[in-house]
């Protein structure tokens, strides 16, 4: 099966979430399935968020594996207050402590992308009894280099498909992958083989993406489910640069 929901619809989802029990509030968009779960359900989970200058993401855990995206805004990650710029991507095996998230003075945002909807809600490590929620994993949360997008015209008059990872395909050892797609305008290419994982996604940065005829354009976002026999990738009129994002088959 194929999801696909457009930015405009995940923008216009946003809405204000209080968080008494951290005194604080931040906006967010349940772009699939719910915000947080505690089951496994049908269909893949995305979220959006939107923190508040200075705003901090305590250290946490969820049990399934996710990339997630920061397109706007800056701020810090982990211990070691390593920054996060737009645009950088994370991955994080399920069951992986990361944090905390630290939203500098204009803000941060961040997309959180789950292939299915599972035993996502996070898991705090001031909570006392955290330890009994681990499972085993590959434990792995990466930060990638800061990603450039191309300009208008050079992205348009692209004449050669690009494929780019964002992590050295020698240090991956499973189905991971995650790569930058970069096409010029009317360009289409074959997306990985749904089957070779366990599904991805087409998340787009720039440009826009030609899905059926239908035109999706920033932060729009298509998932490619596992049971699908191709997926093809086309560039809209004014070129695509879009991640391509494959989940581990251990991905819970």
């Amino acid at each position: 099966m194929i999801y696909t929901k457009t930015g405009t619809e995940a923008l216009d989802g946003l809405y204000v979430q209080e968080l008494p029990q951290f005194n604080k509030k931040h906006w967010v968009s349940d772009i699939f399935g719910p915000r947080h779960s505690y089951a496994k359900a049908p269909g893949p989970q995305a979220l959006m968020a939107d923190m508040e200058p200075g705003e901090v993401v305590l250290p946490h855990f969820h049990g399934t594996t996710q990339f997630q995206l920061f397109p706007a805004g800056s701020g810090t990650i982990g211990r070691k207050n390593d920054p996060i710029q737009s645009l950088m991507v994370q991955f994080k095996d399920h069951h992986t402590a990361y944090g905390p998230i630290t939203a500098g003075p204009n803000g941060l945002s961040f997309l959180s992308l789950r292939v299915f909807t599972g035993v996502s809600a996070p898991v705090y490590l001031h909570d006392p009894d955290f330890r009994d929620k681990l499972k085993p994993s590959k434990r792995r949360n990466w930060l990638s280099p800061r990603l450039e997008l191309s300009t208008v015209s050079i992205l348009r008059h692209r004449q050669e498909v690009k494929w780019e990872p964002l992590w050295d395909p020698a240090t991956i050892d499973d189905e991971m992958n995650a790569q930058m797609l970069r096409l010029g305008a009317g360009q289409t290419v074959a997306g990985p083989d749904p089957k070779r994982a366990a599904g991805y996604y087409v998340f787009v940065v720039n440009g826009s993406m030609d899905h059926k005829g239908q035109d999706l354009g920033l932060w729009s976002m298509t998932v490619v489910d596992p049971t699908e026999a191709e997926f093809e990738i086309k560039a809209g009129p004014k070129g695509l640069e879009a991640l391509v994002l494959e989940f581990p088959l251990d991905y819970e």
